[in-house]
């Protein structure tokens, strides 16, 4: 049965990560080199604290702009806080269920209140696909 495969089976490992005092520019340049478009925030013992996206960081970047400040600052200024994350132990189906119903491409994923990886629709579909084979 589908409900028997667990994320933490199919989720991304060995992200890159964000410390919320990571220099802003800094930042912009792993996400680019890594050509991701976002990346988690934890604090010093591994806790997720945030997420920052390509757009937290143009949003930073366009305020102060518009403010005429010098731009910068840190991942903890324009990092979104309110983050939506999975279980590892949770079964592929309900986080189908969570990317339909929340318009999410990509969750974090927890164990024991710290980031362990990330699970993605993409990987969710590679689930699928190989559970469907051993049918």
């Amino acid at each position: 049965m589908l409900k028997s495969v667990k994320v933490q089976d199919y989720m991304a490992t060995g992200l890159v990560t964000f410390r919320p005092e990571t220099d802003l520019f800094e930042a912009i340049n792993l996400l680019l080199e890594h050509r991701i478009s976002g990346a988690p925030v934890t604090d010093q013992h591994g806790v997720l604290v945030g997420l920052l996206s390509e757009v937290d960081c143009l949003r930073a970047i366009l305020t102060l702009t518009y403010h005429e400040e010098e731009v910068g600052g840190q991942v903890k200024d324009c990092m979104t806080t309110d983050v939506e994350t999975v279980a590892h132990d949770a079964n592929i189906v309900e986080v189908a269920k969570l990317f339909i119903d929340k318009g999410r491409r990509r969750m974090p994923v927890i164990n024991d209140g710290k980031l362990v990886g990330q699970i993605s629709r993409r990987d969710v579909l590679r689930a699928v696909e190989e559970f469907a084979q051993h049918i």
